[in-house]
């Protein structure tokens, strides 16, 4: 018998039935170390918050509450989920973005914080935040980029585009949940092929995994996004190669590039977009200083 399926280790025993929110905690944390999860205290937590709907604060608050016999049942399936390398926003079908809660589809990649940056660049480079700015975002997926950006432009509007009619559709619903539905539009096509311009701003995170490194990636990734979303082809860069051609059609004179990028390709990226007629005005690192956006501009 693997350990993993042994009580304690990759699941909860029966012993825990009828137990308390501490004991739970304790349990889950120990199987999905048993399990080799990374911080596997940390996604205890977002267990127990998931399975019971309790905020972070309750599952301190409140460590003596039992557990009846369905709390636990739930609790025991997030744990065999999510030892079996299966992320748990893939499980409750929703991710936090930019302090927000988006909902997440087979067709949508799972957005991390580090795309976050993303965000973080456009906001000190357009520093007026009343400006009636128009918005693009390639590859858009769950739509966290664009409505994010809406989010903290409240005069702005955008558009989102991407390859997966399915990714247009959950992005629409995260637009009307979050009330930005009047400013935001999404559709399928393919990058910016179609569109007309006179975008203040392109944004876009796009696959930049070289093809040959896919199956090397963490279970989580590979098992669980969609491929179109992490294969960026032989090299990695197909995709900034197809977004710069349309850049200086798309983008007003004076308008801004913000684009992920993936460990060492700021160089690589950056050829490719001065290539396409822009300036490259910086790389921002991510918070863990790995440089993972490169802004760039059409000159006027």
């Amino acid at each position: 018998m693997d350990a993993r399926d042994k009580p304690g280790h990759g699941e909860l025993g029966d012993q825990g039935l009828g137990g308390t929110v501490g004991e739970a905690l304790d349990e889950t944390a120990a199987a999905l170390a048993a399990a080799g999860i990374d911080e596997p205290r940390r996604q205890a937590r977002r267990i127990m918050v998931a399975a019971l709907g309790l905020s972070p604060a309750e599952v301190f608050a409140h460590p003596h509450r039992r557990l009846d016999r369905e709390e636990h049942a739930r609790i025991q399936a997030m744990v065999r989920r999510v030892a079996a390398h299966e992320p748990l926003s893939r499980i409750t079908g929703h991710r936090e973005f930019w302090g927000r809660d988006f909902v997440l589809s087979r067709d949508t990649l799972d957005p991390r914080p580090e795309t976050e940056t993303v965000v973080e660049a456009v906001l000190a480079r357009l520093t007026d935040r009343e400006q009636p700015y128009r918005f693009l975002d390639l590859g858009t997926g769950s739509g966290c980029l664009l409505l994010a950006l809406l989010s903290e432009y409240p005069q702005a509007s955008g558009i989102g585009v991407d390859v997966a009619y399915g990714a247009a559709i959950t992005a629409r619903h995260n637009a009307a949940r979050l009330g930005l539905g009047e400013r935001a539009s999404f559709v399928a096509g393919d990058w910016g092929a179609g569109l007309a311009g006179g975008f203040d701003a392109v944004v876009a995170n796009p696959p930049y995994i070289a093809t040959a490194d896919l199956a090397a990636l963490m279970p989580e990734v590979r098992d669980h996004d969609p491929r179109r979303a992490l294969d960026g082809g032989a090299d990695g860069l197909a995709a900034y190669r197809a977004i710069a051609r349309d850049l200086p059609r798309l983008l007003v004179p004076g308008g801004l590039l913000a684009a992920e990028i993936g460990l060492g390709q700021a160089d690589s990226v950056a050829e490719i977009i001065i290539a396409g007629g822009l300036a490259v005005e910086r790389v921002a690192p991510d918070l863990a200083g790995i440089a993972r956006v490169v802004l760039a501009c059409r000159l006027g």
